[in-house]
């Protein structure tokens, strides 16, 4: 706070500077404002502080950038489990009798991070029904932007397949990858020591 005291306290020297040399003689206004210019308050010498020091320790501020590189370790599980386990985010999308839901589920938690269902009030009034093929494809729209907005742009999705090849899934997957994500994940890349 220091340094925007004497900052603004030099911008008024020279504001006061400038109304002086204005306020002179109209034939010598010019020599006198480039003089007055000329004599502007000089600027700090920089001064070497603790802030320049390296420290010995890293402290990562965003836990994502290993995973956005491909870099962070996934969780492999058991080969016999499914779903698999070995993913950032992945991606769950459940159709029930009355609703359709899309939920975004991290490595980290088994509560969702991201979810879009027609559930939701905003959806359910622009829909004629909130089971069918356009229900599908308006929860992929709105899931979509939602990811992007959330900086998540990879994620893993493994149908069950015989639900696969329904017109609702197929929808919904057309809209996710129109929307800009990429439903598989890069491998993961090892560094080697």
């Amino acid at each position: 706070m220091a340094g925007l005291g004497y900052i603004s306290r030099n911008v008024r020297l020279l504001l006061g500077q400038m109304q002086r040399c204005q306020t002179a003689g109209a034939g010598t206004e010019s020599l006198l404002l480039a003089r007055c210019l000329s004599q502007a308050a000089s600027q700090p010498k920089p001064v070497a502080e603790d802030n320049e020091a390296v420290s010995p320790t890293f402290v990562n501020r965003n836990p994502r950038n290993l995973e956005q590189m491909a870099l962070a370790v996934k969780d492999r599980g058991w080969r016999t489990t499914w779903p698999h386990r070995e993913f950032y985010h992945r991606l769950v999308f459940t159709r029930s009798k009355h609703h359709v839901t899309a939920e975004v589920y991290s490595c980290d938690s088994s509560t969702p991070v991201l979810s879009c269902s027609t559930k939701e009030w905003a959806l359910k009034r622009e829909l004629a029904s909130t089971r069918c093929v356009a229900a599908s494809q308006a929860v992929g729209e709105v899931l979509a932007q939602r990811c992007h907005r959330a900086g998540i742009t990879h994620m893993v999705y493994r149908a069950i397949p015989w639900q696969f090849r329904s017109d609702a899934v197929q929808s919904f997957r057309t809209a996710l990858k129109e929307g800009g994500l990429v439903l598989n994940e890069p491998r993961r890349k090892y560094i080697g020591t």
